[in-house]
């Protein structure tokens, strides 16, 4: 009966949740049997703890690892979706998986944790970030690919209509990173 929960509970994720631009997150996690996923924005963390549940259910409860960066009560359209840091610990400790919550912007956060979060299944990026942080960014995330590793980007949100997740290469991550570069001036 469990084999079968878990399966109809990832179809549901998969295919049937809402919003429906994230379900091609599900399918990926489903897919691959990821463990460890990265969220760059995690809003309310309501798509973080269905991520945990669906990686629980496609790849087994032990040595899952979710990292989330957010600017969490830092942020300026902080609102009832927005979660405070430690609002975000409290729903997510229950979880069983192994958080790391990092605050701040996407550079400034991924400067300072990328070695310790370590390579990830699956990278997400939401929408809204402020453009030079997330542009810079990109610098440090070929260091938490492998292989196998799935990165998506949110579009859609900007523009006011349904937002959706594209699939980034491991050719663009590398150019985005190399654009992302710190360039070195002469003395």
């Amino acid at each position: 009966m469990g084999k079968l929960t878990n399966s109809c509970r990832l179809l549901y994720f998969a295919y049937f949740s809402q919003p429906a631009g994230d379900r091609p997150i599900y399918r990926a996690i489903r897919r691959q049997r990821a463990k460890s996923v990265l969220e760059i924005g995690i809003g309310s963390g309501l798509r973080a703890s269905r991520m945990i549940e669906a990686m629980r259910r496609a790849a087994g409860g032990d040595g899952l690892r979710y990292a989330g960066i957010d600017l969490f009560e830092l942020s300026p359209a902080a609102g009832p979706l927005k979660l405070s840091l430690k609002a975000a610990h409290c729903k997510l400790k229950p979880t069983g998986a192994k958080v790391r919550l990092v605050p701040g912007n996407p550079f400034e956060a991924l400067a300072s944790a990328a070695n310790e979060i370590g390579v990830c299944d699956l990278i997400l990026v939401t929408a809204g970030h402020d453009p030079d942080s997330l542009s810079r960014a990109w610098f440090y995330l070929p260091r938490l690919l492998h292989p196998g590793t799935h990165v998506y980007i949110e579009r859609g949100r900007e523009e006011g209509g349904p937002s959706s997740f594209e699939l980034l290469s491991h050719d663009e991550i590398r150019r985005l990173a190399q654009a992302g570069m710190p360039r070195r001036t002469a003395a």
